[in-house]
């Protein structure tokens, strides 16, 4: 059964009248996590888009490039959008189910933040509007400053990267706890843990770019202990 066939279904599920946001409640463990990641990014992509006001060609492409949606599947994915969109409930409601779903700063979350970064700047400009709802939306996370600045870093051409950051240590932290974080780092991209935390196969590609972030963060950082 594919991801989009079980989103279908759990929208069949709701209630005449029901809201979005309640959908969360009913998936609460793989593979119906799995359904709730891929709801939770299009949902909050699309309370996202009103918080620039707009939605682009370019944001709608990004998700593609995230999640494969076949033709025949189109319609439920638009669905979800337009579900959420017309929603009463706010992104923080949204955010605060999602963040209940998989429990404060659980690692499917930062996954989450990595896929709408990669939709927010999309369209070649990160909106001071996307910049607060991102930063919120860290904040019921659970997600870390420090973490956040990783993220943006990778995401947006300004924010310059701190390879300190990247790995989730301090400057002053010791070599042997760098190089734990690195070995960490390198093991939470691996596809078979992504799959484990309950994230959708085609949500893989989020890891991807991590990845080479963490591999170039490490070899900075042992550049300028050599030095």
């Amino acid at each position: 059964m594919s991801i989009w066939t079980r989103i279908s279904d759990a929208l069949a599920a709701l209630a005449k009248g029901e809201a979005l946001s309640t959908v969360f409640d009913r998936l609460k463990s793989p593979p119906e996590r799995s359904v709730g990641f891929t709801i939770a990014v299009i949902a909050l992509g699309a309370k996202m888009a009103k918080a620039d006001g707009q939605v682009t060609r370019d944001e709608v492409a990004a998700f593609r490039e995230v999640f494969t949606i076949p033709r025949a599947e189109e319609a439920n994915a638009a669905r979800v959008f337009n579900l959420a969109r017309q929603d009463v409930a706010g992104f923080d409601q949204y955010a605060a189910k999602i963040a209940g779903m998989f429990g404060a700063g659980d690692p499917v979350l930062v996954d989450l933040m990595e896929g709408l970064f990669h939709i927010a700047v999309a369209d070649g400009d990160y909106h001071p509007h996307e910049d607060a709802f991102l930063r919120e939306v860290a904040r019921i996370f659970g997600v870390g400053d420090r973490c956040f600045r990783s993220i943006l870093a990778r995401h947006v051409p300004e924010a310059p990267p701190d390879p300190y950051d990247t790995l989730g240590v301090g400057h002053d932290a010791p070599m042997e706890e760098i190089r734990a974080a690195f070995r960490q780092a390198v093991r939470d991209c691996h596809p078979d843990r992504l799959l484990a935390r309950g994230l959708p196969e085609e949500a893989l590609r989020l890891a991807e770019q991590r990845l080479v972030a963490v591999n170039r963060a490490w070899e900075e950082i042992r550049a300028r202990e050599a030095a």
